[in-house]
């Protein structure tokens, strides 16, 4: 089931900064009925283990002290209820694969998009939700597809910081392209200074350029978001030359100068990335995933219980 329209209250000047500078768009999906704690409890109830991210953050500390966990056996009213009394978060990844109304509502969206932005024509979409505690972070961070953010319920603060130098190296970007390594930029509270920061409420959407760095703070309440990612052929081409980039600069030691994503240099480097790609030559250097080590149980005090250490599924 979705909505009527998503963007009512799209602006042209929405369509002339699409892209070019962050947005916040008003939409409908706080008033969704995908959205209830009801529709989101029956959604928990399929994933299955190891296709969503558990989260125990320990509060504000530093994300080396994050946990990695596990839903066990808890009915999905009774998780939310976890999550809004404790310091977690919840990732149900790719929503749109796990019922056929979150991928009619993805499609709603991207046609959205579509209409009221000349040439966006994606090849590639994805929505997924977050639930997430009172004081919840999520660390500075940036990201290869296109973006967008939707608030549901409670509150956080957004920081949206420009996409080029200090705050995005090159280097920086070649480490995502190729590894997925999202969260080891480098973050210097400075960087505050020039962040777009925006306190999102319910019924808003926030889209930011391609590759600009992010981070965001919840506020003192459960927060429901839902997270857009696209594809265009264009931003599949910067992917493909921004590894590319990467593969030169580490493997060959040259320093690339051009991120051009057509002409004969263009194809030089898409033939070079999946060649590496096919050597496996780029999976060695990815970011070890955090072990399995509690779970969910509502038995114990403070809902979670230490398990014996493992790989997550």
């Amino acid at each position: 089931m979705t909505t009527a329209t998503v963007f009512p209250d799209w602006q042209q000047d929405d369509t002339e900064g699409w892209g070019k500078r962050p947005l916040m768009i008003s939409h409908t999906l706080h008033t969704s009925p995908l959205f209830t704690d009801d529709a989101l409890a029956d959604l928990i109830g399929r994933y299955p283990k190891g296709t969503y991210g558990l989260v125990n953050t320990g509060g504000r500390n530093e994300r080396e002290l994050w946990r990695e966990g596990e839903i066990g056996n808890v009915p999905g009213q009774k998780v939310i209820e976890m999550i809004g009394n404790g310091r977690m978060w919840l990732n149900l990844r790719r929503a749109c694969d796990r019922s056929p109304a979150y991928k009619a509502l993805l499609d709603q969206i991207l046609a959205e998009f579509a209409a009221h932005v000349p040439g966006f024509n994606p090849t590639w979409g994805s929505l997924g939700i977050l639930i997430s505690s009172p004081g919840a972070r999520v660390y500075y961070h940036a990201d290869m597809p296109g973006q967008a953010l939707g608030q549901i319920r409670g509150s956080k603060r957004v920081y949206v910081y420009p996409a080029e130098r200090p705050y995005l190296t090159p280097e920086g970007l070649e480490n995502i392209a190729c590894y997925g390594l999202e969260f080891d930029l480098d973050y210097d509270p400075a960087f505050d200074a020039k962040a777009t920061v925006y306190d999102a409420q319910p019924g808003q959407l926030f889209h930011w350029p391609l590759n600009a760095p992010h981070r965001v703070d919840n506020h003192d309440c459960l927060n429901v978001s839902f997270t857009i990612e696209f594809l265009t052929p264009e931003i599949r081409r910067h992917q493909i030359v921004t590894a590319a980039n990467g593969i030169l600069r580490q493997k060959l030691g040259v320093v690339p100068t051009s991120q051009a994503t057509s002409g004969p240099g263009y194809w030089t480097k898409a033939v070079l990335q999946a060649g590496v790609r096919r050597a496996g030559l780029l999976k060695r250097q990815q970011t070890k995933k955090r072990p399995v080590t509690f779970a969910l149980d509502v038995s114990v005090p403070g809902g979670i219980r230490p398990v014996a250490e493992h790989a997550a599924s």
